[in-house]
Order: structure tokens, then C-alpha cells, then sequence
């Protein structure tokens, strides 16, 4: 239960039901409540509740921000100092309908503006059905980097929250797959690939989606580094954080994981998040030793709002540690 509750596609659906209510609630208790303060702060309680809602969905939500992080390694190639990765995440291209077509626009925009290395994309591209892909499929493929745009799935990308037939299922999911390797992206299930710096490598490997509990556990780290070595230098894409401290720390070498997954939870007030409630890893940098996670707060979401946490994208240099 608390898995449903706490999962990232549900903290808006709660906000917007507990607002109705509390509107609904003040009124009927508007006449009861003897004392003006209870009155004013019940009041300002729902005021409040609704300008999260309206500031969240008509502005929040298409208010892009890119970060620069660095992350440092003394197993990175030379070769590779500075070398540049753009992060992109959750993108529910589905949610991107009317006005907000936009907002997607944009998003491409400054994603090629970054002129970074190479592009990867850490699951959930679409909510719930290949033909939203199929929708913004023209702008999707103007992304463009010199090494290209590397893709993993998430949890929504295997149509599992689809009412269609087990058939039907079948099919999406194959035209899930097949949109992003005629966009030009390439989609790593459970396997790698390299990029070369003249005589150096560095490797980018890609776990299908690994959560806990109702979602998805696809992933196979053996699988992703079948016949790596220990000594190469591997950034790990895996859509849910969770497996960082279950899987890819425990059963492998990669120095640098970029998930996404938990969108930040779409709202944020001083630092604070209802994605802390159900994730340790949620947003941002975290370490373990000299290895690292890299959690996107994400670029869309199911429901179109944010609130304190905005749409990110974000580039990472990596760096020789000396």
C-alpha cells in the first residue's frame, strides 16, 4: 500500500483531492467555527493549497532549469577530462497536449544548446502508450549530439499501465522500442556501449527498469557488463534509483550511475519533498566512496504541474581526479 501511495505519479492526484476536500470542508464549517482565527487560517490553509495547484500547472511546470554538476574520477581516460553528458529524464511525452506542445519544443532547444558530448535518456518516455512517442516523434528526433543519444526504459515505457489486451501490450511494447531506434536513439537493454577518444574508451552501459515492489525489476547487471573489465571507466543508466544500493553498488565497478525515476516529487518547499518519504536517493549527487549517483528530478510528469522543483536537465562534465 504505501508503495502505491508514495510512488511519484501519485503526490499530485493526493494534493488535488485534498485540496477539494479541504474547500469543500471550510465551507461547511465556515458557519460552525466560532473563532475568526480558525476561520482566517482554515482559509489561508485552502488559499494556499490552491496557488500551489494553478502556480504549479500554468507556470511551474514549464520553467526549465539546466544544472552543471561535475563528477570526478581517477579511473577516467585523459583523454576524457571534460568529456560532457546531458541528462535527461521522465520526459511523458504524453502529458505534452495543446499549450504545453510548447514546453516540449523548448526542452529540445536547450538540450541541443548545451552542445554537449553525448545525449542519454533515463526512462519514461511516454505514460502509457507508444502513440504518444508516435506524437512528437518530428521534434524527439531533433536531438542531436556529436556521439549521439542513449536511451534506457522506465516503468511506463513497458505499457504496464495500459487497460489494452495482453496482445495489444505485446505489440506497444515492441513500438515502444522500435520509435526510439527510428529517432536515431540508441536503446540499451541490459547491455553497453563504447565511446572512443582516439585510443581510450569509456563505456555506457544501460540496465532495463530495476525497481522495487509493483514496478518493474528487468534489470541484469551481469548481463549490462557482460565482458567489461574492471578497469574500464562505466557510466550506468538505470531508470530506478532503488537499484543503486541493491544492484549496481554490491554487484559491479560502474563509477557513475545517472537514474531518474522519482521526479523530485513535483513539489518542493524548503528542501523538503514527498519523494523523501519514499526514496533515500531522490534528487541530485549522492556518493559512496569514490562512486556516485546522479538522480534527475526529472523533465515532465503524468500530471502537468511542479511546484518548488522545476523541469531539469542537466549536463555533467566528468573529470580525472590527479
Amino acid at each position: 500500500m504505501l508503495m502505491i501511495l508514495f510512488s511519484p505519479d501519485t503526490y499530485v492526484w493526493a494534493l488535488v483531492t485534498l485540496m477539494v476536500l479541504l474547500s469543500c470542508g471550510l465551507r461547511l464549517l465556515w458557519r460552525r467555527l466560532r473563532r475568526p482565527l480558525w476561520r482566517w487560517l482554515g482559509l489561508l490553509l485552502v488559499g494556499a493549497g490552491w496557488y500551489v495547484l494553478l502556480y504549479g500547472t500554468l507556470v511551474g511546470f514549464g520553467r526549465i532549469e539546466v544544472r552543471h554538476v561535475e563528477y570526478a574520477s581517477a579511473d577516467l581516460p585523459p583523454a576524457f577530462d571534460g568529456y560532457r553528458i546531458l541528462q535527461f529524464s521522465d520526459a511523458h511525452v504524453g502529458t505534452y497536449t495543446g499549450w504545453r506542445e510548447d514546453i516540449l519544443r523548448r526542452a529540445v532547444d536547450t538540450i541541443n544548446a548545451q552542445q554537449a558530448d553525448l545525449i542519454v535518456f533515463t526512462g519514461d518516455l511516454q505514460n502509457k502508450v507508444p502513440d504518444e512517442i508516435e506524437a512528437h516523434r518530428q521534434q524527439l528526433s531533433r536531438l542531436k549530439a556529436p556521439d549521439g543519444i542513449i536511451s534506457v526504459l522506465g516503468n511506463h515505457d513497458y505499457t504496464e499501465y495500459s487497460d489494452r489486451s495482453s496482445f495489444d501490450k505485446t505489440a506497444d511494447m515492441g513500438r515502444t522500442v522500435s520509435a526510439q531506434y527510428e529517432m536515431g536513439w540508441h536503446l540499451l537493454t541490459n547491455s553497453w556501449r563504447r565511446i572512443r577518444r582516439d585510443s581510450a574508451s569509456i563505456f555506457i552501459a544501460g540496465m532495463e527498469n530495476d525497481g522495487e515492489g509493483r514496478f518493474p525489476q528487468k534489470g541484469k547487471i551481469q548481463e549490462a557488463l557482460e565482458g567489461l573489465s574492471r578497469r574500464t571507466f562505466v557510466v550506468m543508466l538505470e531508470h530506478d534509483p532503488t537499484s543503486w544500493r541493491r544492484k549496481i553498488l554490491p554487484h559491479s565497478h560502474c563509477q557513475l550511475t545517472l537514474s531518474g525515476h522519482t521526479h523530485g516529487g513535483q513539489l518542493e518547499v524548503l528542501g523538503l519533498s514527498p519523494a523523501m518519504i519514499r526514496y533515500r536517493e531522490w534528487g541530485g549527487m549522492y556518493y559512496a566512496g569514490d562512486r556516485a549517483m546522479y538522480v534527475s528530478k526529472g523533465l515532465g510528469g503524468v500530471i502537468p504541474i511542479r511546484f518548488g522543483t522545476s523541469p531539469e536537465i542537466t549536463v555533467i562534465t566528468l573529470r580525472l581526479r590527479k
